[in-house]
């Protein structure tokens, strides 16, 4: 029988999910309002709600296996999710839950390593990782900053289960407070909120991050914004290379399509901050776009 696979990427505002066949080609997609303010039962039901449209409107059973992407990590001692934003699902087991709604079986993952898996294997990374066993560190810089790592096609957790987590490794000493209890986390600094707030401690004037790196060629406080933001990219990725030397970095996120993160300026700052002073290894967009996140999940399922 064909193998079939279906993840579900839960966010805050929506859930979507995809069923595929054996080599990753969805067979159907959906998407629906997760209606958070429903409370952790509601979203629970949600999530059974979209699994039957899928199953029903592609005419398959339920596969045995579903895997499910969601901001924060779920500690499989003692099974419950922490520092997710949709703040109904901390302390709650999301993975027991669903598997008592549907009887079937759940692999959960935080929304980076999902995101890091597909884009290493089905996307922008497929030639390095899947086709020559590459390791992968996968970013996201947007709201928030987090990260994953994925080796041997398969994603690396690590002992405490926080293998990737870059976000929240100190770069400012006296820095802003982080949520996580400490001051000046990467993520405090090159967020797209972080630099938002940057640029209005310029000018006094609040802009969108996509507006203010528009205005960088002729705006002295946006200009000041990117450097601030390559600047400090800079450090915090080369810590992570000079630790873990992968084959290749991918950068999602809204931060992320910033075009001079890419830069031969940019790269010319981390390898300034390297063991080695040459950066050998491509930084690289993501293909997948706002699917990633379905479809790693979806790969999650693949060899359980």
């Amino acid at each position: 029988m064909t193998a079939r696979y279906l993840g579900i990427d839960l966010g805050g505002t929506k859930m979507e999910a995809v069923l595929t066949d054996s080599v990753m080609s969805p067979l159907v997609r959906r998407r629906i309002p997760t209606e958070a303010d429903g409370g952790y039962e509601h979203i629970a039901g949600r999530i059974a709600d979209l699994v039957s449209m899928v199953t029903r409107e592609s005419g398959f059973p339920v596969p045995g296996v579903i895997g499910i992407g969601t901001p924060g990590r779920y500690e499989t001692v003692p099974g419950l999710i922490k520092n997710s934003n949709t703040l109904c699902l901390n302390g709650r087991d999301l993975k027991r839950d669903i598997e008592n709604l549907l009887r079937r079986d759940v692999v959960i993952e935080n929304d980076a390593n999902c995101f890091v898996l597909a884009e290493s294997m089905l996307g922008a990374g497929r030639e390095i990782v899947r086709e020559k066993g590459g390791t992968a560190f996968g970013m996201i810089i947007g709201t928030g900053v987090g990260g994953g790592i994925v080796c041997g096609g398969r994603v690396l957790h690590g002992a405490h289960g926080i293998a990737g987590e870059w976000g929240h490794n100190e770069l400012l000493p006296e820095g802003e407070p982080c949520y996580c209890g400490k001051r000046g986390c990467v993520e405090t600094v090159i967020s797209g909120p972080a630099l938002e707030r940057y640029y209005c401690s310029l000018t006094g004037i609040s802009r969108p991050l996509r507006e203010i790196a528009g205005m960088a060629d002729s705006d002295e406080a946006a200009d000041a914004t990117l450097c601030r933001l390559t600047a400090h990219f800079s450090r915090a990725l080369a810590a992570v290379l000079n630790i873990l030397d992968p084959d290749c970095c991918i950068i999602g996120g809204g931060v992320g399509a910033i075009g001079r993160l890419y830069s031969r300026e940019t790269l010319t700052l981390i390898e300034r901050h390297l063991f080695s002073s040459r950066l050998m290894i491509p930084l690289l967009k993501p293909q997948l776009g706002d699917s990633a996140g379905v479809f790693g999940a979806a790969l999650l399922t693949v060899k359980h």
